[in-house]
């Protein structure tokens, strides 16, 4: 099942820190861009390579952008994995490139020229024509986790600064915090910690927020 984003969400966001975060602005300013978003929803896929000795579990997600902003932007994603248990993963940690080539083989007739989210151009042009479709991959997480959310930033330029509620510089002024609208997508995952493969992921929702 393919999601589409059609406009930013209004909601509150926690930051990794647990501090409020301010919300997307409503409106962009002149300068902001947001790329047009679509995504395939998260799934696994368990490949034993030719130097390993047993089958390795991993998740990804594709996403596809589209640039309807009037101006070539710049195309730098940033992709954490986080579980309801407080472990953090970044995309592409201890992940194989042969991992890419299996996900991209499942999905050359549908997906032709998708790219790994590690090694893709930094640019996104301008149209439909220049449609970018990017794979994201993390290694298995916690068999513990009841939910887990994705965290992808790098779609928008859109910041703040806020300062940081307790930690101060060598000045005693407040740390500054800087935020980016960030995508974030819920799944709900369910079923027998030992019967890995047969885990159901359950989409509950995304929203836009500020981390």
């Amino acid at each position: 099942m393919k999601t589409y984003i059609t406009a930013a969400a209004l909601l509150f966001a926690v930051s990794l820190t647990a501090l409020a975060a301010p919300e997307p602005a409503v409106v962009q300013g002149p300068d902001e861009w947001t790329l047009e978003v679509e995504f395939q929803h998260l799934q696994q896929i368990s490949v034993k390579l030719a130097n390993q000795d047993k089958h390795k579990r991993y998740w990804y997600l594709i996403l596809s952008v589209t640039n309807n902003n009037g101006k070539d932007v710049d195309f730098y994603p940033k992709c954490d994995l986080m579980t309801d248990t407080f472990n953090l993963t970044a995309a592409g940690t201890n992940v194989p490139i042969a991992i890419y080539e299996r996900i991209k083989q499942r999905y050359e007739k549908q997906y032709p020229f998708l790219e790994y989210v590690k090694t893709t151009t930094n640019k996104v042009l301008q149209g439909e024509d220049n449609k970018k479709d990017v794979v994201i991959i993390w290694p298995d997480f916690d068999v513990e986790a009841d939910t887990v959310s994705l965290f992808i930033a790098g779609l928008s330029n859109e910041t703040v600064e806020i300062e940081h509620p307790v930690l101060k510089d060598e000045n005693g002024q407040a740390v500054k915090l800087y935020l980016r609208k960030t995508l974030k997508i819920d799944y709900d995952i369910s079923g027998a910690p030992q019967l890995r493969q047969n885990a159901r992921v359950g989409y509950t929702g995304h929203n836009w927020v500020m981390r």
